[in-house]
């Protein structure tokens, strides 16, 4: 790839020192910290990526931005404050509870479209049931799933290929 088909990076065309913080504005429910670290296939940080949170509001508060954004640093690390997500109604046609997750979006060099995942929380009785959970191999599950690290704060890193590569969702 030469430096013409290069898309990136340009985070500080799109940084929003404040947006890591999904209760910059008040939010209702249990505040948690979700945090962890991207790397490559031979196990290196990416420090160039940007990661980006999506999630409903549990209490479906007006004031809850639902979507963050933040630059990994120079050890490819990400955190991000926000609300325990609640379970959502399942997708069209499914009969099952969605369990309560986070959606994250990568930016990184070299890709041409953002890497798109979820984060669902270990523990949560509805990941057993999860309609889009239940799609993916056992045996890959856990690359979806984060461990509550401390009181609040969870963490689930993100591996972009090779061994325990997480599951990446095409939409």
């Amino acid at each position: 790839m030469s430096a013409q088909q290069t898309i990136g990076p340009f985070w500080h065309l799109i940084d929003q020192p404040d947006w890591w913080d999904l209760t910059r504005f008040g939010a209702a429910g249990a505040r948690i910290a979700i945090e962890g670290r991207i790397t490559d296939g031979a196990g290196a940080a990416v420090a160039d990526a940007a990661v980006e949170l999506f999630q409903a509001s549990p209490a479906r508060d007006a004031v809850f931005p639902g979507y963050g954004r933040v630059a990994a640093d120079a050890e490819g690390r990400f955190r991000f404050a926000t609300v325990m997500p609640g379970p959502l109604p399942g997708p069209r046609g499914a009969n099952a509870q969605q369990a309560p997750h986070c959606g994250l979006a990568l930016h990184a060099r070299g890709l041409l479209r953002p890497l798109f995942t979820r984060i669902y929380f270990a523990g949560d009785a509805l990941n057993a049931t999860d309609p889009l959970l239940s799609l993916v191999p056992a045996a890959r599950r856990d690359t979806l799933v984060a461990d509550e690290t401390s009181p609040g704060v969870w963490r689930r890193d993100i591996v972009l290929q090779g061994e325990g590569e997480t599951v990446f969702l095409d939409f």
